[in-house]
């Protein structure tokens, strides 16, 4: 269902819109309309891809690395040379 809005513009932007509207074929609600459409939608997308992201980083990642047995396997120097 759509509602209608009223919206306040300065003369010389209404008079740009209008302008733009007809160049495009469209009128000026069309034009808010989809903006709106695309930037609520930009919004949603976002949400749910930091959603995704935050899900991960709780997770972790593996980086391939081995366990450590202990404190002097790890300061071993014999096994690099």
């Amino acid at each position: 269902m759509k509602q209608n809005i009223t919206l306040a513009l300065d003369q010389t932007i209404l008079k740009a819109a209008r302008a733009l509207a007809a160049q495009r074929g469209t009128s000026i609600s069309a034009m808010l309309a989809d903006e709106l459409q695309m930037q609520v939608e930009q919004q949603r997308r976002y949400d749910h891809a930091r959603l995704i992201a935050l899900s991960l980083l709780e997770r972790g990642f593996s980086l391939g690395g081995q366990a450590i047995q202990d404190r002097a396997a790890l300061h071993d120097r014999t096994a690099l040379r």
